[in-house]
């Protein structure tokens, strides 16, 4: 039997206080419920499986040890060793064009024939291509390209590069973001669950509050005045000397800020001299838009992309920034081994233009309209729907208590992904109470409208088993 830490007490399906720090990000795997739907639906093989895996990897929060052991991915859909499928709503937002993706293969399979890693000093044509390619598809003036192996590398050559540019070290950020795992990092993100027992964090971080209109720490009780916005050029004037406001454009767990808040938060750095980072490493489309800048009208000085641009198959990530941005050619902001790789860099190619060519950007816009005034029905009929919202096809579902007071009821949003699970759907549950769901944009609209229908019957599950 897998042997759960068991520093995390959770017996109980009780509504749990959102004050607590290590609930703000995911299922964790000391959950007792976990437990439970692992000793009704974990064989004796998968079991096995599981205890190597423990006793293999160093156990962290959120990983090892594990739920379940996938053996197949395709489509929407990821399989089990068990043979059981799942409609795949979390996939870490690498999958929107799904999983296999038989043009993604294809031309990874033919880059292998050749040219299967690029050597240091030399460059290749598949990476020279992507990088015209994310120049001439990106927002703006943005055309000078950095590839990395992943979204967290790419957050630190965004940070040095605003240093080396600004000559300015302080940035500020925002409090419940995530922008990856590394030092720096953290130490710009804002969530405790990755903090917490790990500083000194680097210094000059500065902190603010997220735009929020559902859970707004300036009173504004959904009706944004955008002084969260303003908030932002306060610390710019009183520090005076920031480099950088690094933020995810659209947080992935349901933070969407309001219609005039980037331009607002645009127009404060322009007048204080700091750079604007948008770390859009769940994006390309996801949104409704390939990059969810524009939805606001912005663009930012210097772009980050990751995750979905490697096709499900190849970590990749970029920075895309402004040709007079392009300052430091005696330092090494990135130097990766393998920051072009060609096998990576191809699978690349071959997932923005399946986007662009299969109009998934059109879709996710279309589908995710339709979707989200499905939440809206839902919620009519579930009171512990607290808020829907949703941009594309990232939509989130807040679990609260009630509706009247708000509290986050994480153990029901917890309980509720458990049974959706044991009916064939997979999500994230996010900041404890959040159901972030986040399917592949080639998702049918029946698949999708079979998604909703598990939600609601795994909360009303959910709520009898309380």
């Amino acid at each position: 039997m897998v042997m759960m830490p068991a520093a995390y007490d959770d017996d109980r399906m009780e509504p749990q206080k959102s004050t607590d720090p290590m609930k703000t990000e995911g299922d964790l795997n000391t959950s007792a419920m976990r437990r439970t739907w692992q000793d009704e639906h974990i064989g004796s093989e998968t079991r096995a499986w599981l205890e190597k895996d423990e006793t293999y990897f160093l156990r962290q929060s959120l990983s090892t040890p594990c739920l379940n052991v996938l053996t197949r991915a395709d489509g929407i859909y990821v399989e089990d060793l068990e043979g059981r499928r799942y409609m795949d709503f979390h996939g870490n937002d690498v999958h929107q064009v799904g999983f296999s993706n038989p043009r993604v293969l294809a031309a990874v399979q033919e880059q292998m024939k050749t040219l299967p890693f690029c050597t240091r000093r030399f460059t290749n044509i598949p990476a020279i291509k992507l990088a015209e390619k994310l120049a001439t598809i990106a927002p703006g003036n943005l055309n000078k390209v950095l590839l990395a192996p992943g979204g967290t590398t790419a957050i630190g050559m965004a940070m040095k590069l605003a240093r080396v540019a600004t000559g300015r070290f302080k940035t500020i950020s925002m409090w419940e973001s995530f922008h990856g795992a590394s030092l720096d990092a953290i130490s710009v993100g804002g969530e405790a669950l990755f903090r917490a027992g790990i500083g000194p964090l680097l210094p000059g971080t500065e902190h603010v509050p997220p735009p929020n209109p559902y859970r707004c720490v300036f009173g504004c009780n959904g009706s944004c005045n955008l002084r969260c916005a303003d908030y932002i050029e306060y610390v710019l004037e009183k520090e005076g000397d920031v480099g950088a406001v690094i933020a995810e454009t659209v947080r992935n767990t349901g933070v969407i800020p309001p219609p005039d808040y980037w331009k607002r938060v645009r127009a404060a750095c322009d007048r204080h001299s700091a750079l604007l980072i948008l770390d859009e490493i769940h994006g390309l489309g996801r949104t409704g838009h390939m990059f969810s800048c524009e939805h606001y009208g912005v663009t930012p000085d210097i772009l980050v992309l990751g995750k979905s641009l490697g096709g499900a198959l190849f970590p990749l990530a970029a920075i895309v920034t402004r040709a007079d941005l392009d300052v430091a050619p005696h330092l090494a902001l990135g130097h990766y081994t393998h920051e072009k790789n060609p096998v990576a860099c191809a699978a690349a190619l071959a997932t923005l233009e399946f986007i662009e060519e299969e109009g998934l950007v059109e879709r996710s816009r279309k589908l995710g309209e339709w979707a989200l005034n499905k939440l809206r029905d839902m919620q009519k009929r579930q009171p512990h729907i607290g808020d829907v919202r949703g941009l594309g096809l990232l939509l989130n579902v807040e679990i609260v208590q009630d509706r009247e007071n708000r509290v986050p009821d994480p153990g029901l949003a917890e309980q509720t992904m458990y049974e959706a699970l044991s009916r064939g759907l997979s999500f994230k549950v996010t900041m404890g109470n959040v159901i972030s769901l986040a399917p592949p944009l080639i998702i049918s609209e029946e698949e999708l409208g079979k998604a909703l229908e598990i939600l609601e019957r795994s909360i009303e599950s959910a709520l009898e088993i309380r």
